[in-house]
């Protein structure tokens, strides 16, 4: 298996269970993102490479031959371009992990891969102002080069929301940290729905994708069943027996507050309107063919015990979450309002 990247989030997840089965693992990259992580592991050749000058150096994959080559931190269609042109010959099954960013709407709940898509007329954009708001339209412009390059051996997997060990966003990790924190939480409505995966279900499937040789493109996020923000937080109340007080309330009540979803109270999004189905996306083909998920209960300590070996300065501000005074302050206007 040749990974493009795997020393950052999902990455060393593949790998670890990658050599746990028996493969023979090639990483390339800078050499600059988490260097010797794997040097005490058998079976893991790496190679330094760099994607991102015009054109990307691809010399040290001049020789070699692959089953599989993964390809993780793509969000521009150049990189899959040349990548795909460097081991032309070489590689049987092309995996490019893409985003469910790349739908052009949001609005129809159980959705699945036969979405549209959204486009750009910007293709070659990879930096500046306008980039990160053309993250979805050049992953989906990524897929495309994806399968051009591989025609009938390529796997498109589009992960929703990652949570777990190695997330630097917080989005997923706010919650366990506030629940522990203790004291009365703002939350959302509870039977609102969320999606998120733990990053080591996903990194798992991916290497059972490239052993059964899953072609095909595939939603990626859990769980199994609908889940809803009461059962995302006092699934994590009840594994970590917190006492806080969880205070559910409206979508109109945080809209009037300008309570902001995703940011400020994260993994939820208001089901309603254009983002109805952000996260109630069909999942029923990554089911059948064999995505799992491990206990909930196991995601919350794996998350809280990655947040805990993080330095002080880092644990002091989470990069998500409303802070501490505004959530005060929301939570006495929806009492008042009561």
């Amino acid at each position: 298996i040749l990974i493009l990247g795997g020393t950052g989030f999902i990455g060393p997840n593949e790998v670890r269970y990658a050599v746990s089965r028996g493969h023979h693992v090639t990483l390339f990259n800078r050499g600059k993102t988490n260097p010797g992580l794997f040097k005490d592991m058998p079976n893991i050749e790496e190679r330094i490479g760099d994607r991102a000058p015009k054109p990307g150096n691809y010399d040290s994959l001049k020789d070699g031959e692959w089953d599989v080559v993964i390809d993780n931190p793509t969000t521009r269609p150049r990189w899959v371009r040349e990548a795909a042109a460097a081991v032309k010959g070489r590689v049987g099954q092309y995996l490019f992990i893409s985003t469910m960013s790349v739908y052009a709407e949001n609005d129809t709940p159980g959705a699945d891969e036969s979405a549209a898509v959204a486009t750009t007329d910007t293709p070659d954009v990879e930096d500046g102002p306008t980039y990160p708001r053309l993250y979805g339209p050049l992953k989906a412009l990524s897929e495309q080069e994806a399968e051009r390059a591989f025609p009938g051996t390529t796997t498109v997997i589009r992960p929703g929301l990652i949570v777990g060990a190695g997330d630097l966003s917080d989005r997923y990790t706010y919650w366990p940290v506030r629940l522990r924190k203790g004291g009365e939480v703002l939350a959302p409505p509870a039977v609102d729905p969320v999606q998120f995966i733990d990053a080591r279900d996903l990194g798992e499937w991916v290497i059972r994708c490239c052993e059964n040789k899953t072609y095909g493109v595939f939603n990626a996020t859990g769980p199994a069943t609908p889940f809803t923000v009461g059962g995302m937080l006092e699934g994590i109340q009840s594994t970590i027996h917190s006492n806080a007080t969880i205070t559910y309330t409206s979508d109109e009540f945080l809209a009037e507050q300008r309570v902001r979803a995703w940011s400020e109270l994260p993994v939820w999004v208001p089901p309603a309107g254009r983002s109805a189905g952000f996260t109630r996306r069909s999942i029923a083909k990554a089911l059948a063919n064999g995505l799992t998920f491990r206990p909930y209960a196991d995601t919350v300590t794996n998350t809280l015990a990655f947040y805990d070996a993080e330095p002080p300065e880092r644990q002091e501000t989470l990069r998500s979450g409303i802070k501490p005074e505004r959530e005060a302050e929301v939570l006495a206007a929806w009492h008042a309002r009561q």
